[in-house]
C-alpha cells in the first residue's frame, strides 16, 4: 500500500530542508495578452524557476540527500538526468559535504552539463536516457553510491510537497493548480499538498504530447514505459513511471492534458513578452496547458501555475521563442 504524505509530514520536511532551498515568489499575472486571451480567469504563477539550481529539483535533491547517512554521504551518491537532477543532486551533494556522479546523455543541454559541474559533480555520458539507468547500476554496484532517483521515492515527494504546500500558503484559495509532469517526482508532491490543504482545489497535469508515459500509466492504472520519445521538453520526458510517483499522481491528479512541442514554444514566447522570464520549455507547460485545452474549463477560475524551471541556454532559449511567435 502506497503511503501518502501527510502536512505534518510535509512541513517537517520543509524544516529540514530550510536552510538550503528557497522561498520562491508568487506573482499575479495580469497584462494585455493574457487578459485577452484568458478573459477573467486570474493566473496566479509560482516562480519556482527562482529556486537554487533554477528549478524546483533542488527540493527533493536535497531531503533525500540529508535523510542518508553518514556512511552513505562518505561513499556518494550517484544519479540519472536530462539535467535540472543533475544539477540540484550536485547541488544537494556539495551542501552535505559528499561527492556526486551524475550520468547525462551524450546530447545533454550543454549549459545543464555545466551547471553540474559547477557544483562540483563529475558528468559521465550515456548513450541515452535508457542506457544511463543502466549505467546508474553499474556505478552503484561497483562504487556503493546512493541512488538519488530523479522522481521516484517518499522523499523526493515531500520534496516537492514543500513546493504545493508553500504556494498554497501564500496564494490562499485557488480553484485549480496545474503542474508540469514528466516522471511525477513534482506532481507527486505537489498534487498531494495541495489537495490536502485545499481538497476542493482541481489539480491538473500538462504533458508533453511526445512523452505521454504519465497519461498512458493513467489509462492502464500502472506504470508504463515508452518505446519512443520526441519533445522539446526533455526535463519532462522519461523513459518509464515508477509505482510510487505514479499512484500519488493518480490520486491527486484530477485529469492530464497534452499539449504539443509548438504550444510549448508559444508559451515561452508569452512568458518572455509579459513577465519577461526567459523559461525552460517545461517551465512554460503549466501555460501551455491553460491557454490550450485547459481554457473553457478555468474560465472565470483563480488559477494556480508552477513555473518550474529555467535552465536553458541563451540560443536555445531565443531559437524557441522565434519558432513560438512565428506562429
Amino acid at each position: 500500500m502506497t503511503s501518502v504524505p501527510t502536512l505534518d509530514e510535509i512541513r517537517a520536511t520543509r524544516a529540514l530542508i530550510d536552510r538550503h532551498v528557497l522561498t520562491t515568489p508568487i506573482h499575479t499575472w495580469r497584462g494585455r495578452e493574457i487578459g485577452e486571451a484568458m478573459g477573467s480567469t486570474e493566473p496566479v504563477l509560482k516562480l519556482e524557476l527562482f529556486q537554487h539550481t533554477g528549478s524546483f529539483k533542488a527540493r527533493g535533491a536535497v531531503a533525500v540527500m540529508l535523510n542518508l547517512s553518514k556512511e552513505q554521504l562518505g561513499r556518494g551518491v550517484v544519479t540519472i538526468s536530462a539535467g535540472n537532477h543533475a544539477i540540484a543532486t550536485a547541488y544537494a551533494a556539495k551542501t552535505a559535504g559528499t561527492s556526486a556522479k551524475v550520468v547525462m546523455a551524450k546530447n545533454a543541454n550543454p549549459t545543464r552539463v555545466a551547471r553540474a559541474k559547477a557544483y562540483g559533480a563529475e558528468v559521465v555520458s550515456a548513450e541515452n536516457v535508457v542506457e544511463g539507468f543502466e549505467l546508474v547500476k553499474k556505478i552503484e554496484a561497483a562504487e556503493g553510491r546512493s541512488f538519488v532517483h530523479p522522481f521516484e521515492g517518499p522523499w523526493t515527494s515531500k520534496g516537492t510537497g514543500t513546493l504545493g504546500l508553500e504556494f498554497s500558503d501564500q496564494a490562499g484559495p485557488l480553484d485549480a493548480v496545474i503542474v508540469p509532469i514528466g516522471g511525477g517526482g513534482l506532481a507527486s508532491g505537489v498534487s498531494t499538498a495541495i489537495k490536502l490543504a485545499q481538497p476542493s482545489c482541481k489539480v491538473y497535469g500538462v504533458e508533453p504530447a511526445g512523452a505521454d508515459a504519465m497519461s498512458r500509466s493513467f489509462k492502464s492504472g500502472k506504470p508504463e514505459r515508452l518505446e519512443k520519445i520526441d519533445t522539446i521538453a526533455d526535463s519532462l520526458a522519461p523513459p518509464f513511471t515508477t509505482p510510487l510517483a505514479f499512484e500519488l499522481c493518480r490520486r491527486h491528479i484530477d485529469e492530464i492534458v497534452l499539449v504539443d512541442d509548438q504550444a510549448l514554444r508559444r508559451a515561452m514566447a508569452l512568458l518572455f513578452r509579459e513577465m519577461k522570464l526567459a523559461v525552460e520549455p517545461a517551465g512554460a507547460a503549466a501555460t501551455a496547458g491553460m491557454l490550450g485545452p485547459l481554457k473553457s474549463r478555468l474560465e472565470g477560475k483563480r488559477v494556480g501555475l508552477i513555473v518550474c524551471g529555467a535552465n536553458i541556454g541563451a540560443a536555445d532559449f531565443a531559437e524557441a521563442v522565434r519558432l513560438g511567435e512565428a506562429g
